[in-house]
């Protein structure tokens, strides 16, 4: 009876639910500010609702007794991802305002050195936020390459994909989910790539510049994952595992972002 207490009662419920009604709020300003249409609109709802699901069976399966300082940066985050991908979404049958689109994702990436931050400064730093933060990275990325692939090619979206892909190996091949030595160079790497992409984004760059710059974000997230690969494979995936816990649809995946280890 107790343990099913704590189940119900625990705070973070209003922050998951107040995050879904800025989403949706933010969606209609969207709406009636930038024009967004039907299809970028329901993208965005579909973005809310998925969130709030995942994050409340995640919160719920790992006890977390509180929602926290830094999870609630990494929402807002999440909302402005929202934007983002209701915004591509609706690029498809409509123009759409990329300035507004742009400065969204850029406003995320640059939280993204703040969540980790306060998660260290008020000790509040978790396996569940780590990959919230990676899990809305990784998503941002991809939603930007599908962007950027419209004028450049579809090639570009090997970017976004290439994590995904190493997750999905990593559940055949166990020795890919052992835990990576802190890297620098993994670090720059992963950041250049929103860089690099909200600037091909803009438009601002002629079209070989941009084609330039993007295969060589690419090369370079290629070389980086490749050095992992193989560093893992040789050392039998790795010195240490990396604790992973249980999250519902968030099982599996490895904790792995700034907050907690490496950045896979």
């Amino acid at each position: 009876m107790a343990v099913q207490e704590r189940y119900d009662t625990r705070p973070f419920g209003p922050d998951i639910t107040a995050g879904m009604g800025v989403q949706l709020l933010v969606l209609e300003v969207l709406c009636r500010v930038a024009g967004l249409g039907t299809v970028g609109w329901l993208t965005g709802c579909v973005f809310a609702v998925a969130t709030w699901a995942v994050l409340t069976v995640a919160l719920r399966r790992t006890w977390t007794t509180s929602f926290g300082p830094a999870n609630r940066v990494t929402l807002a985050r999440t909302i402005l991802v929202g934007g983002v991908t209701a915004l591509v979404a609706d690029s498809f049958a409509r123009r759409v305002p990329v300035t507004v689109l742009i400065a969204f994702a850029a406003v995320a990436l640059v939280l993204d050195a703040v969540d980790g931050q306060v998660a260290r400064r008020t000790g509040t730093a978790t396996p569940l936020g780590a990959r919230f933060d990676m899990e809305v990275d990784a998503f941002l990325i991809l939603v930007l390459c599908v962007h950027v692939a419209v004028p450049l090619g579809g090639w570009v979206l090997s970017i976004g994909l290439m994590r995904y892909a190493f997750v999905a190996a990593s559940w055949v091949l166990p020795w890919l989910r052992g835990a990576l030595p802190p890297s620098t160079a993994r670090k720059t790497v992963a950041a250049l790539q929103g860089v690099v992409l909200v600037v091909a984004g803009t438009g601002i760059l002629p079209q070989p510049s941009a084609v330039t710059a993007v295969a060589v974000a690419l090369g370079l997230l290629v070389w980086s994952f490749g050095r992992d690969v193989v560093w893992l494979w040789r050392t039998g995936g790795g010195v240490s595992r990396t604790p992973v816990v249980d999250v519902g649809p968030l099982a599996g995946l490895r904790v792995t972002s700034r907050r907690a280890g490496p950045d896979r």
